[in-house]
Protein backbone atom coordinates (compact mmCIF):
# COMPACT_ATOMS: atom_id res chain seq x y z
CA UNK A 1 0.00 0.00 0.00
CA UNK A 2 2.95 2.45 0.91
CA UNK A 3 4.96 1.24 -1.84
CA UNK A 4 1.75 2.11 -4.34
CA UNK A 5 1.80 5.31 -2.43
CA UNK A 6 5.28 6.62 -3.19
CA UNK A 7 4.99 5.37 -6.93
CA UNK A 8 2.38 8.52 -7.11
CA UNK A 9 4.14 10.59 -5.51
CA UNK A 10 7.43 9.81 -7.96
CA UNK A 11 4.34 10.27 -10.72
CA UNK A 12 3.41 13.63 -8.82
CA UNK A 13 6.13 15.01 -8.30
CA UNK A 14 7.89 14.96 -11.71
CA UNK A 15 5.64 18.34 -12.80
CA UNK A 16 5.55 19.66 -9.12
CA UNK A 17 8.67 21.53 -7.56
CA UNK A 18 6.84 21.63 -4.35
CA UNK A 19 5.52 17.06 -4.61
CA UNK A 20 9.22 17.15 -4.94
CA UNK A 21 10.57 18.66 -2.13
CA UNK A 22 7.71 16.53 0.48
CA UNK A 23 8.64 13.17 -1.53
CA UNK A 24 12.14 13.96 -0.55
CA UNK A 25 10.75 14.90 3.11
CA UNK A 26 9.46 11.71 3.16
CA UNK A 27 11.88 9.21 1.91
CA UNK A 28 14.23 11.39 4.67
CA UNK A 29 12.50 10.86 7.21
CA UNK A 30 12.05 6.91 6.27
CA UNK A 31 15.59 6.69 5.51
CA UNK A 32 14.17 5.29 2.03
CA UNK A 33 16.57 7.71 0.04
CA UNK A 34 19.42 5.20 1.52
CA UNK A 35 17.72 2.90 -1.02
CA UNK A 36 19.22 2.32 -4.69
CA UNK A 37 15.62 2.11 -6.20
CA UNK A 38 14.02 5.02 -4.35
CA UNK A 39 17.11 7.01 -4.69
CA UNK A 40 17.70 6.44 -8.49
CA UNK A 41 13.38 7.43 -8.84
CA UNK A 42 14.10 10.63 -7.10
CA UNK A 43 16.39 11.99 -9.05
CA UNK A 44 14.56 10.92 -12.15
CA UNK A 45 11.48 12.72 -10.65
CA UNK A 46 13.49 15.79 -9.75
CA UNK A 47 15.08 15.91 -13.10
CA UNK A 48 11.84 16.39 -14.63
CA UNK A 49 10.40 18.97 -12.00
CA UNK A 50 13.67 20.94 -10.73
CA UNK A 51 17.09 19.91 -12.20
CA UNK A 52 18.49 22.04 -9.46
CA UNK A 53 16.90 20.63 -6.86
CA UNK A 54 17.62 17.01 -8.32
CA UNK A 55 21.24 18.01 -8.28
CA UNK A 56 21.71 19.18 -4.97
CA UNK A 57 20.20 16.20 -3.72
CA UNK A 58 22.71 13.76 -5.94
CA UNK A 59 25.75 16.21 -4.51
CA UNK A 60 24.50 15.80 -0.87
CA UNK A 61 23.86 12.76 -0.53
CA UNK A 62 25.04 10.15 2.34
CA UNK A 63 25.25 6.67 -0.11
CA UNK A 64 26.97 6.69 -3.23
CA UNK A 65 24.58 7.48 -6.36
CA UNK A 66 23.83 4.58 -8.77
CA UNK A 67 24.82 4.54 -11.99
CA UNK A 68 21.32 4.96 -12.84
CA UNK A 69 21.08 8.57 -11.13
CA UNK A 70 24.47 9.24 -12.71
CA UNK A 71 22.77 8.80 -16.26
CA UNK A 72 19.85 10.28 -15.32
CA UNK A 73 21.09 13.66 -14.71
CA UNK A 74 23.66 13.53 -17.55
CA UNK A 75 20.92 12.94 -19.52
CA UNK A 76 18.85 15.72 -17.84
CA UNK A 77 21.50 18.15 -18.50
CA UNK A 78 22.16 16.93 -22.28
CA UNK A 79 18.66 17.94 -23.26
CA UNK A 80 18.19 21.03 -20.99
CA UNK A 81 19.00 24.32 -23.13
CA UNK A 82 20.76 26.54 -20.71
CA UNK A 83 23.38 23.54 -19.09
CA UNK A 84 24.34 21.09 -21.47
CA UNK A 85 28.01 21.47 -20.88
CA UNK A 86 27.09 20.39 -17.55
CA UNK A 87 26.47 16.66 -18.89
CA UNK A 88 29.99 16.45 -20.21
CA UNK A 89 31.54 17.53 -16.68
CA UNK A 90 29.14 15.17 -15.11
CA UNK A 91 30.69 12.42 -16.82
CA UNK A 92 33.92 13.78 -16.18
CA UNK A 93 32.97 13.15 -12.17
CA UNK A 94 31.45 9.77 -12.85
CA UNK A 95 34.87 8.47 -14.56
CA UNK A 96 36.89 10.17 -11.19
CA UNK A 97 34.43 8.81 -8.81
CA UNK A 98 36.16 6.40 -6.45
CA UNK A 99 33.39 3.80 -6.46
CA UNK A 100 33.28 1.17 -8.87
CA UNK A 101 30.96 2.69 -11.83
CA UNK A 102 31.61 3.14 -14.84
CA UNK A 103 29.83 4.39 -18.13
CA UNK A 104 27.14 1.79 -19.81
CA UNK A 105 25.47 2.20 -23.37
CA UNK A 106 22.91 4.03 -21.97
CA UNK A 107 25.98 6.97 -20.75
CA UNK A 108 27.55 7.57 -23.47
CA UNK A 109 24.89 8.48 -26.30
CA UNK A 110 23.84 11.10 -23.75
CA UNK A 111 27.36 12.77 -23.35
CA UNK A 112 27.47 12.70 -27.18
CA UNK A 113 24.88 14.63 -27.62
CA UNK A 114 26.24 17.35 -25.24
CA UNK A 115 29.28 17.37 -27.20
CA UNK A 116 27.23 17.86 -30.39
CA UNK A 117 25.11 20.47 -28.60
CA UNK A 118 27.59 22.33 -27.93
CA UNK A 119 30.09 21.90 -30.74
CA UNK A 120 32.82 20.19 -28.74
CA UNK A 121 34.42 18.16 -31.38
CA UNK A 122 37.97 17.38 -29.23
CA UNK A 123 35.96 16.34 -25.77
CA UNK A 124 33.06 14.45 -28.71
CA UNK A 125 36.38 12.55 -30.11
CA UNK A 126 37.43 11.70 -27.05
CA UNK A 127 34.10 10.31 -25.78
CA UNK A 128 33.86 8.34 -29.31
CA UNK A 129 37.27 6.87 -28.63
CA UNK A 130 36.40 5.18 -24.94
CA UNK A 131 33.27 4.11 -26.16
CA UNK A 132 35.27 2.09 -28.88
CA UNK A 133 37.55 0.85 -25.50
CA UNK A 134 34.47 0.52 -23.71
CA UNK A 135 33.26 -2.26 -26.15
CA UNK A 136 30.70 -0.08 -27.42
CA UNK A 137 31.62 0.38 -30.98
CA UNK A 138 29.12 -1.61 -32.68
CA UNK A 139 26.20 -0.12 -30.50
CA UNK A 140 23.63 0.92 -32.96
CA UNK A 141 22.22 4.00 -30.26
CA UNK A 142 26.10 4.64 -29.63
CA UNK A 143 26.85 4.73 -33.40
CA UNK A 144 23.82 6.58 -34.38
CA UNK A 145 24.66 9.42 -31.59
CA UNK A 146 28.17 10.06 -33.48
CA UNK A 147 26.60 10.79 -36.62
CA UNK A 148 24.88 13.41 -35.25
CA UNK A 149 27.72 14.84 -33.06
CA UNK A 150 29.83 15.53 -35.71
CA UNK A 151 27.32 16.73 -38.41
CA UNK A 152 26.68 19.01 -35.18
CA UNK A 153 30.13 20.17 -35.09
CA UNK A 154 30.17 20.85 -38.76
CA UNK A 155 32.24 17.44 -39.78
CA UNK A 156 30.21 15.39 -41.72
CA UNK A 157 33.00 13.02 -43.39
CA UNK A 158 33.44 12.17 -39.85
CA UNK A 159 29.40 10.96 -39.64
CA UNK A 160 29.95 8.99 -42.83
CA UNK A 161 32.96 7.90 -41.61
CA UNK A 162 31.20 6.41 -38.59
CA UNK A 163 28.28 4.90 -40.86
CA UNK A 164 30.49 3.27 -43.36
CA UNK A 165 31.90 1.29 -40.23
CA UNK A 166 28.41 0.05 -38.86
CA UNK A 167 27.77 -3.50 -39.54
CA UNK A 168 24.51 -3.49 -38.80
CA UNK A 169 22.40 0.06 -39.78
CA UNK A 170 18.75 0.62 -38.55
CA UNK A 171 16.42 2.94 -39.95
CA UNK A 172 17.39 5.68 -37.58
CA UNK A 173 21.88 5.30 -38.68
CA UNK A 174 20.16 5.70 -42.20
CA UNK A 175 17.95 8.97 -41.18
CA UNK A 176 20.55 10.33 -39.12
CA UNK A 177 23.13 10.07 -41.86
CA UNK A 178 20.48 11.45 -44.12
CA UNK A 179 19.75 14.35 -41.46
CA UNK A 180 23.57 15.41 -41.38
CA UNK A 181 24.15 15.89 -44.60
CA UNK A 182 20.88 18.02 -44.84
CA UNK A 183 22.04 20.03 -41.52
CA UNK A 184 25.91 20.63 -43.41
CA UNK A 185 23.98 21.58 -46.41
CA UNK A 186 24.86 18.36 -48.72
CA UNK A 187 21.36 18.52 -49.73
CA UNK A 188 22.41 15.56 -52.93
CA UNK A 189 24.47 13.47 -50.53
CA UNK A 190 21.24 13.17 -48.29
CA UNK A 191 19.38 11.97 -51.57
CA UNK A 192 21.82 10.12 -52.53
CA UNK A 193 22.32 8.27 -49.20
CA UNK A 194 18.29 8.19 -49.52
CA UNK A 195 18.60 5.89 -52.95
CA UNK A 196 21.21 3.79 -51.19
CA UNK A 197 18.68 3.35 -48.77
CA UNK A 198 16.00 2.16 -51.24
CA UNK A 199 18.40 0.01 -52.51
CA UNK A 200 18.82 -2.18 -49.35
CA UNK A 201 14.91 -1.95 -48.87
CA UNK A 202 15.25 -0.28 -45.56
CA UNK A 203 11.78 1.33 -45.04
CA UNK A 204 11.84 5.34 -43.90
CA UNK A 205 10.02 6.57 -41.23
CA UNK A 206 8.66 10.00 -40.54
CA UNK A 207 11.86 11.36 -39.20
CA UNK A 208 13.36 10.47 -42.61
CA UNK A 209 11.07 11.77 -44.91
CA UNK A 210 10.93 15.49 -42.65
CA UNK A 211 15.29 15.49 -43.49
CA UNK A 212 14.02 14.42 -47.40
CA UNK A 213 11.47 17.10 -47.50
CA UNK A 214 14.31 20.05 -46.30
CA UNK A 215 16.54 18.83 -48.81
CA UNK A 216 14.29 19.20 -51.49
CA UNK A 217 13.12 22.60 -49.81
CA UNK A 218 16.57 23.30 -50.11
CA UNK A 219 17.29 22.56 -53.40
CA UNK A 220 13.86 24.28 -54.40
CA UNK A 221 13.07 21.04 -56.27
CA UNK A 222 9.39 20.53 -56.25
CA UNK A 223 9.21 17.57 -58.57
CA UNK A 224 11.41 15.24 -56.35
CA UNK A 225 9.54 16.77 -53.50
CA UNK A 226 5.83 15.74 -55.10
CA UNK A 227 7.76 12.37 -55.06
CA UNK A 228 8.42 11.72 -52.12
CA UNK A 229 4.88 13.57 -50.85
CA UNK A 230 3.33 10.65 -52.97
CA UNK A 231 6.08 8.16 -51.53
CA UNK A 232 4.80 9.14 -47.97
CA UNK A 233 0.95 9.27 -48.74
CA UNK A 234 1.69 5.29 -50.62
CA UNK A 235 3.57 4.08 -47.36
CA UNK A 236 0.76 5.13 -45.21
CA UNK A 237 2.97 7.08 -43.15
CA UNK A 238 1.01 8.50 -40.39
CA UNK A 239 1.21 12.30 -40.41
CA UNK A 240 2.00 14.59 -37.80
CA UNK A 241 2.41 18.05 -37.13
CA UNK A 242 6.31 18.15 -38.16
CA UNK A 243 5.79 15.72 -41.06
CA UNK A 244 3.26 17.90 -42.80
CA UNK A 245 4.68 21.34 -41.54
CA UNK A 246 7.68 19.91 -43.46
CA UNK A 247 5.54 19.33 -46.68
CA UNK A 248 3.88 22.57 -46.69
CA UNK A 249 6.84 24.11 -46.09
CA UNK A 250 8.65 22.36 -48.88
CA UNK A 251 5.28 23.57 -51.05
CA UNK A 252 5.65 27.16 -49.71
CA UNK A 253 9.09 28.13 -50.55
CA UNK A 254 8.59 26.84 -54.38
CA UNK A 255 5.54 28.96 -54.79
CA UNK A 256 3.20 26.01 -55.25
CA UNK A 257 0.23 28.15 -52.92
CA UNK A 258 -2.68 26.13 -53.18
CA UNK A 259 -0.68 22.99 -52.46
CA UNK A 260 0.36 24.47 -49.80
CA UNK A 261 -2.97 25.76 -48.67
CA UNK A 262 -4.29 22.60 -48.85
CA UNK A 263 -1.67 20.84 -46.52
CA UNK A 264 -1.66 23.20 -43.99
CA UNK A 265 -5.69 23.39 -43.95
CA UNK A 266 -5.38 19.38 -43.63
CA UNK A 267 -3.07 20.24 -40.06
CA UNK A 268 -5.41 19.44 -37.69
CA UNK A 269 -3.09 20.10 -34.50
CA UNK A 270 -1.42 23.04 -35.93
CA UNK A 271 1.84 24.42 -34.29
CA UNK A 272 3.30 27.97 -33.86
CA UNK A 273 5.72 27.27 -37.09
CA UNK A 274 2.86 25.85 -39.05
CA UNK A 275 1.35 28.52 -38.89
CA UNK A 276 4.31 31.08 -39.21
CA UNK A 277 5.02 29.25 -42.63
CA UNK A 278 2.11 29.64 -43.90
CA UNK A 279 1.80 33.23 -43.06
CA UNK A 280 5.72 33.89 -44.47
CA UNK A 281 4.35 31.82 -47.70
CA UNK A 282 1.59 34.58 -48.55
CA UNK A 283 4.17 37.61 -47.51
CA UNK A 284 7.11 36.17 -49.70
CA UNK A 285 4.13 35.98 -52.73
CA UNK A 286 2.58 39.22 -52.20
CA UNK A 287 -0.31 38.28 -50.26
CA UNK A 288 0.44 40.50 -47.45
CA UNK A 289 -3.39 41.50 -46.27
CA UNK A 290 -3.81 37.68 -46.38
CA UNK A 291 -0.77 37.22 -44.29
CA UNK A 292 -1.99 39.89 -41.66
CA UNK A 293 -5.49 38.41 -41.64
CA UNK A 294 -3.83 34.66 -41.16
CA UNK A 295 -1.30 35.94 -37.72
CA UNK A 296 -4.76 37.34 -36.25
CA UNK A 297 -6.83 34.11 -36.52
CA UNK A 298 -3.48 32.26 -35.53
CA UNK A 299 -3.68 34.53 -32.01
CA UNK A 300 -7.02 33.88 -31.66
CA UNK A 301 -6.68 30.19 -31.55
CA UNK A 302 -4.45 31.06 -28.61
CA UNK A 303 -1.10 30.68 -29.86
CA UNK A 304 1.28 33.40 -28.50
CA UNK A 305 3.62 34.53 -31.60
CA UNK A 306 7.47 34.65 -30.85
CA UNK A 307 10.46 36.62 -32.60
CA UNK A 308 10.28 34.82 -35.50
CA UNK A 309 6.56 34.73 -35.96
CA UNK A 310 6.87 39.09 -36.00
CA UNK A 311 9.76 39.00 -38.14
CA UNK A 312 7.41 37.49 -40.52
CA UNK A 313 4.48 39.38 -40.21
CA UNK A 314 6.50 42.66 -40.03
CA UNK A 315 8.36 41.46 -43.24
CA UNK A 316 4.77 41.14 -44.78
CA UNK A 317 3.93 44.41 -43.96
CA UNK A 318 6.68 45.79 -45.59
CA UNK A 319 6.68 44.51 -48.56
CA UNK A 320 2.86 45.48 -48.89
CA UNK A 321 3.54 48.89 -47.54
CA UNK A 322 1.17 48.27 -44.38
CA UNK A 323 2.93 51.26 -42.49
CA UNK A 324 0.28 51.62 -39.94
CA UNK A 325 -0.27 47.97 -39.21
CA UNK A 326 3.70 47.47 -39.31
CA UNK A 327 3.55 50.14 -36.63
CA UNK A 328 0.91 48.72 -34.63
CA UNK A 329 2.61 45.18 -34.77
CA UNK A 330 5.54 46.31 -33.67
CA UNK A 331 4.41 47.70 -30.80
CA UNK A 332 2.59 45.02 -29.46
CA UNK A 333 5.36 42.67 -29.68
CA UNK A 334 7.11 44.97 -27.41
CA UNK A 335 4.15 45.86 -25.18
CA UNK A 336 1.96 43.11 -25.11
CA UNK A 337 4.09 40.06 -25.94
CA UNK A 338 7.41 41.44 -24.21
CA UNK A 339 9.43 40.33 -27.32
CA UNK A 340 12.95 42.39 -26.94
CA UNK A 341 13.43 43.36 -31.01
CA UNK A 342 16.23 41.98 -32.86
CA UNK A 343 18.31 43.24 -35.57
CA UNK A 344 15.50 42.19 -38.00
CA UNK A 345 12.64 43.26 -36.46
CA UNK A 346 14.37 46.91 -36.32
CA UNK A 347 15.48 46.45 -40.05
CA UNK A 348 11.67 45.68 -41.15
CA UNK A 349 10.50 48.57 -39.49
CA UNK A 350 13.09 50.93 -41.01
CA UNK A 351 12.61 48.94 -44.62
CA UNK A 352 8.72 49.93 -44.14
CA UNK A 353 9.19 53.47 -43.15
CA UNK A 354 11.38 54.11 -45.94
CA UNK A 355 9.19 52.18 -48.49
CA UNK A 356 6.83 54.16 -47.64
CA UNK A 357 8.57 57.88 -47.68
CA UNK A 358 8.94 58.46 -43.94
CA UNK A 359 12.63 59.16 -44.28
CA UNK A 360 12.72 61.41 -41.25
CA UNK A 361 11.18 58.65 -38.90
CA UNK A 362 12.73 56.46 -40.58
CA UNK A 363 15.65 58.18 -39.68
CA UNK A 364 15.31 58.80 -35.90
CA UNK A 365 14.11 54.92 -35.49
CA UNK A 366 17.74 54.26 -36.56
CA UNK A 367 19.49 56.40 -34.00
CA UNK A 368 17.13 55.32 -31.49
CA UNK A 369 17.98 51.67 -31.73
CA UNK A 370 19.19 50.53 -28.36
CA UNK A 371 21.92 48.66 -30.71
CA UNK A 372 23.88 49.37 -33.84
CA UNK A 373 22.47 49.05 -37.14
CA UNK A 374 24.34 46.29 -39.04
CA UNK A 375 24.73 46.73 -42.98
CA UNK A 376 21.09 45.95 -43.91
CA UNK A 377 19.13 48.32 -41.99
CA UNK A 378 21.67 50.94 -43.22
CA UNK A 379 21.50 50.02 -46.82
CA UNK A 380 17.51 49.50 -46.75
CA UNK A 381 17.54 53.73 -45.12
CA UNK A 382 20.24 54.62 -47.61
CA UNK A 383 18.18 52.91 -50.85
CA UNK A 384 15.11 54.40 -49.43
CA UNK A 385 16.23 58.31 -49.13
CA UNK A 386 17.92 57.00 -52.91
CA UNK A 387 14.70 56.14 -54.19
CA UNK A 388 12.52 58.84 -52.64
CA UNK A 389 15.23 61.97 -53.99
CA UNK A 390 16.12 62.82 -50.30
CA UNK A 391 19.83 62.04 -50.77
CA UNK A 392 20.71 65.22 -49.44
CA UNK A 393 19.27 64.36 -45.77
CA UNK A 394 21.71 61.45 -45.81
CA UNK A 395 23.26 61.27 -42.20
CA UNK A 396 27.32 60.46 -43.33
CA UNK A 397 28.01 59.05 -40.34
CA UNK A 398 25.92 56.31 -41.31
CA UNK A 399 27.11 56.09 -44.73
CA UNK A 400 30.54 55.77 -42.82
CA UNK A 401 29.66 53.25 -40.62
CA UNK A 402 28.45 51.32 -43.57
CA UNK A 403 31.12 51.05 -45.35
CA UNK A 404 33.00 50.58 -41.83
CA UNK A 405 31.25 47.06 -41.63
CA UNK A 406 31.15 45.87 -45.33
CA UNK A 407 34.36 47.77 -46.49
CA UNK A 408 34.78 44.94 -49.51
CA UNK A 409 31.06 45.14 -50.98
CA UNK A 410 31.30 47.41 -54.03
CA UNK A 411 27.76 48.33 -54.03
CA UNK A 412 28.03 49.86 -50.83
CA UNK A 413 30.51 52.25 -52.26
CA UNK A 414 28.29 52.88 -55.62
CA UNK A 415 25.26 53.76 -53.10
CA UNK A 416 27.08 55.95 -51.41
CA UNK A 417 28.42 57.72 -54.36
CA UNK A 418 24.91 58.00 -55.46
CA UNK A 419 23.18 59.53 -52.72
CA UNK A 420 26.50 61.94 -52.02
CA UNK A 421 25.58 65.63 -52.57
CA UNK A 422 29.24 66.40 -53.19
CA UNK A 423 31.23 65.84 -56.15
CA UNK A 424 34.26 65.01 -54.60
CA UNK A 425 32.83 62.69 -52.37
CA UNK A 426 31.17 60.92 -55.55
CA UNK A 427 34.64 60.72 -56.93
CA UNK A 428 36.02 59.43 -53.40
CA UNK A 429 33.86 56.79 -53.12
CA UNK A 430 34.91 55.66 -57.04
CA UNK A 431 37.96 55.98 -56.91
CA UNK A 432 38.15 53.65 -53.13
CA UNK A 433 36.53 51.16 -55.19
CA UNK A 434 39.40 51.30 -57.87
CA UNK A 435 41.97 51.34 -55.45
CA UNK A 436 40.34 47.93 -53.42
CA UNK A 437 39.91 46.38 -57.09
CA UNK A 438 35.70 46.13 -56.48
CA UNK A 439 33.24 45.93 -58.64
CA UNK A 440 29.70 46.12 -58.22
CA UNK A 441 28.24 42.44 -58.66
CA UNK A 442 25.06 42.34 -61.48
CA UNK A 443 21.78 40.50 -60.57
CA UNK A 444 21.23 37.19 -61.33
CA UNK A 445 18.73 34.61 -61.79
CA UNK A 446 18.86 30.99 -62.15
CA UNK A 447 16.66 28.13 -63.34
CA UNK A 448 16.21 24.27 -62.79
CA UNK A 449 16.96 22.15 -65.49
CA UNK A 450 15.49 18.44 -65.61
CA UNK A 451 16.74 15.84 -65.94
CA UNK A 452 18.35 15.01 -62.69
CA UNK A 453 19.10 11.61 -62.11
CA UNK A 454 18.21 12.24 -58.39
CA UNK A 455 14.60 12.97 -59.06
CA UNK A 456 13.70 9.38 -59.04
CA UNK A 457 15.19 8.57 -56.17
CA UNK A 458 12.07 8.22 -54.28
CA UNK A 459 10.14 6.37 -57.35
Amino acid sequence: MISRQIQTLFQLSKTSTKIFQLLHCFLLKTSLDHHEYFFSHLILSGASASLHHARQIFDNSSVAPPLFAWNTLIKAYAKSSSAPTESVKLFVELLRTPYELKPDKFTYPFVIKACGRCSMLGVGGSVHSMAMKAGFGSNSHVCNTLLTMYSGCCVVEFSRKVFDEMSVRDVVSWSSMISAYVDCDLNLDALRVFKDMNTVNEKPNAVTYISLLSACTNLLNTRLGKSIHTHILTNGIEPNVVLETALLNMYAKSAHLDEAFHIFNSIADKNLQSWTVMISCLADYGHGEEAVSLFTRMEETGLRPDSMSFSTILSACSHKGLLQKGQELFNKMVNVYNITPTMEHYGCMVDLLGRAGKIEEAYQFIVSMPIEPNSVVLRSYISACKHHGCGLYVDKHLMQLLLKIEPDLGANYVLAATVSSSSSMDNKMRNDMKIKSLKKVPGYSWVQASGNDLDSVSE
